[in-house]
């Protein structure tokens, strides 16, 4: 298996995936049209290529050379900076870690939460927010072992079906700031 970035080669792939995984995962909580919604909405080809090309998103990819085996998305700035009581300066959200779902239980996932952990601090945030489903209890000890802590009650919609969520929240230390060049003190 290898880490990559994505490339525009790999849209029809990754929206795929995402579209697979969230059905297996959640799809049977949703009316068909709810469903439909949701599913064009964040997974079609068009929605994925507009984030793949766009600054805000950063994917990774795991690959064995003949299929994408997962993925990851970070996005910056985080939905979730708002929802947030703390007091983050910079965060990133995480916004999808999936993996094919006969590949799960092989470290696909952890490889890539290691990777959005360390890409996170290299960009300098401060902090790593994600929503997991109240329910995904498999899901939230995932995050929890990597030291993610609930922050926050929010709602999720697929539709016009309210989920609850919760938000996760990885501190990461403090962000960076721009460096301003020093102030150069004129001597007489």
């Amino acid at each position: 298996m290898i880490l990559r970035p994505v490339s525009l080669d790999d849209v029809p792939a990754l929206a795929k995936l995402g579209r697979e995984s969230f059905v297996a995962a959640f799809g049977h909580l949703y009316s068909a049209s709810d469903l439909n919604d949701f599913l064009e909405m964040v997974y079609s080809d068009h929605a994925v290529r507009q984030e793949v090309e766009g600054p805000e998103c950063i994917h990774q990819v795991a690959d064995d050379g003949e299929r994408m085996l997962g993925y990851v998305k970070l996005r910056a700035p985080s939905w979730y900076a708002e929802d947030s009581p703390s007091d983050v300066i910079n965060p990133i959200a995480l916004g999808q870690l999936y993996t094919q779902p006969d590949q799960t239980g092989r470290g696909i996932g952890a490889a890539l939460m290691e990777w959005a952990i360390a890409e996170a601090r290299a960009r300098g945030h401060d902090a790593i927010q994600l929503s997991v489903w109240s329910e995904n209890v498999a899901g939230q000890r995932f995050y929890q072992r990597y030291g993610f802590a609930k922050v926050a009650d929010i709602d999720f919609y697929v539709g016009e079906h309210r989920d609850e969520e919760f938000l996760y929240e990885l501190r990461l230390g403090r962000a960076r700031r721009p460096r301003r060049p020093a102030k150069r003190e004129r001597r007489p």
